[in-house]
């Protein structure tokens, strides 16, 4: 039996380790069975580009970072003639199942597929491997993405460093922006690793419908709690994706998608300098005006724009006599540093597993599948291995004007276990310098320091 593998989107460490476990689990069925890694993602399988991965490459790739061993793209696997062009390749080279390695939308398309191939009886199976360093694609079943537990520890290293040069020069406010555009669990586990004086969660900013002026303020005061005691420094983490959970904001980004949806033709003939007015012809008023108070690529200069905005209220604030420090910043944002890390042990033994549990799925003849390892918070040798159908994580969402069935994106639960454990600290680590400098990843030592799994994960899973 010969095997497909398509490293799919954003890169998280560990991909190597998932590829790798797939080979040993396929070799282990049949030492004749062979590996196909297509060539810069999805767009491999539809344009026929491809190497066999032999026990050489293998050997050389094993938990190292990156997704250099076939490369990565963002192609999406959606309509009929790439899945026939695929399935030519897939005859050609006599592969029985593929395993698809992604997020959220590259196991939807996983699934789109395995149910065309099914339909047709096209005699491919199509496995899924949970991948996304945001960590927004878990569920019952799927504890956790992998890359998540590496990311998180890198950013919260050199977060940690920032922490320390803080507390060092005594004269800066850092504002840290870190991915997660669609949910804040990296923000919130590097939080809990480094104890910062703000941190921002994007899903309590919508659930509390809080303005852009309720964010400023709120940093404001602590700034100014923290400049009543003589430390006019600190470290603020901004979700990247807290602009887009602002209600209002939240409005206007869907009008604007759904209108360039159904304009986009006539959008792209008017000229640059009468983009902006053509847009705010085709919007409501309500969120006309909010476009017209915010910078277009307002996103991309989260934390200076919050820095700029606290530093206006502060100056504000000084006249009035409410306030009497000083307000310096740096900006910093940390996001590819930690897409191609070394995999920590925790990650490494995860991928490692989650691959060769997809060939067990394979050759129990199950399609359609995410490979799932749970339990994962105890020791490896108490893991348990199983897999799950990917139309279990399925929803209908309005995605560039249409419906489409999606796997739902897991946001940051504030009724769950890490959210509560933070806000119970919040306070605390605004007023006071409560920082914890988590240096790099350890590999070899004590097992408690070596292979222990995110806060996150140890909060949700306690007795």
């Amino acid at each position: 039996m010969n095997v497909g593998v398509i490293l799919s989107g954003g890169q998280a460490p560990g991909g190597h380790n998932v590829i790798s476990g797939l080979f040993d689990g396929i070799k282990k069925l049949n030492p004749n069975n062979k590996l196909y890694g297509f060539l810069l993602g999805p767009g491999g399988l539809v344009d026929h580009k491809y190497m066999e991965l032999t026990a050489d490459i293998i050997d050389e790739y094993r938990n190292t970072g990156g997704f250099d061993i076939i490369g990565s793209g963002r192609t999406k696997l959606e309509k009929k003639d790439q899945f026939d062009k695929g399935l030519e390749i897939l005859k050609q080279l006599d592969i029985k199942a593929l395993v698809i390695i992604g997020g959220d939308d590259s196991n939807t398309n996983a699934c789109v597929l395995a149910e065309y191939y099914k339909a047709i009886n096209a005699g491919v199976q199509v496995i899924g491997c949970p991948k996304t360093i945001d960590g927004d694609l878990k569920n019952s079943e799927i504890e956790a993405s992998f890359g998540f537990d590496t990311a998180t520890k890198v950013y919260s290293e050199v977060i940690g460093n920032i922490m320390r040069d803080c507390n060092s020069a005594k004269k800066y406010w850092h504002f840290i922006k870190l991915m997660g555009r669609s949910a804040s669990h990296v923000t919130l586990e590097c939080a809990l690793q480094t104890h910062p004086n703000v941190t921002l969660i994007g899903e309590e900013v919508e659930a509390k419908n809080q303005t852009l002026d309720d964010i400023v303020t709120y940093i404001a005061q602590v700034v100014a709690d923290r400049a009543n005691q003589g430390m006019n420094y600190g470290v603020a983490l901004v979700p990247e994706g807290l602009i887009e959970f602002i209600p209002a904001i939240k409005k206007l980004i869907s009008e604007l998608n759904d209108m360039l949806a159904a304009n986009q033709a006539e959008f792209d003939t008017v000229a640059d300098d009468k983009k902006i007015d053509y847009v705010l012809s085709k919007l409501s008023a309500e969120n006309a005006a909010i476009f017209k108070s915010l910078p277009i690529a307002v996103s991309r200069q989260l934390e200076q724009l919050l820095a700029e905005m606290v530093g206006k209220k502060l100056a504000q604030w000084k006249k009035e006599g409410k306030y009497n420090g000083k307000f310096a910043t740096q900006h910093h944002f940390f996001g590819y540093e930690g897409r191609c890390a070394a995999p920590s042990n925790w990650d490494a033994d995860y991928c490692y597993s989650l691959g060769f549990n997809a060939s067990m799925l394979i050759a129990s003849g199950k399609t359609g599948y995410m490979s799932s390892v749970k339990n994962t918070f105890k020791p490896v040798d108490e893991w348990v291995a199983g897999g799950i159908p990917i139309t279990m994580m399925m929803n209908m969402e309005k995605r560039a004007g249409e419906m489409k069935p999606v796997i739902k994106k897991a946001l940051v639960e504030l009724d769950g276990a890490p959210y509560k454990f933070f806000v119970s600290k919040r306070d605390e680590w605004a007023s006071k310098t409560s920082f914890v400098y988590p240096g790099p990843i350890q590999y070899f030592g004590p097992t408690e320091v070596c292979d222990r799994p995110t806060i996150t994960l140890s909060l949700e899973h306690q007795k």
